[in-house]
């Protein structure tokens, strides 16, 4: 779901705002109540978190782990 937030606070909090962004956070930004512009993660960062997990995967699949192990990875993965 996309935040409104007005240009001066969007501006005076830019380093927070990216913060949550990053996290996955959408904002559409007004001036004078009037939307002006969306401000969205990144597909490139996505991408990159994405290549990452896989990569992990990959490197897991050479070593051995034990069940246990496996199933708490399976676990936190799908919340």
């Amino acid at each position: 779901m996309t935040k409104e937030i007005g240009s001066y606070e969007a501006k005076t909090k830019l380093p927070e705002i990216l913060r949550r962004v990053e996290a996955g956070e959408a904002f559409t930004i007004t001036k004078n109540g009037k939307p002006i512009a969306d401000l969205l993660p990144s597909r490139s960062t996505r991408r990159m978190k994405t290549e990452a997990a896989i990569t992990n995967m990959m490197k897991a699949k050479k070593r051995k782990m034990p069940y246990r192990l496996i199933k708490e990875l399976k676990e936190s993965g799908s919340k």
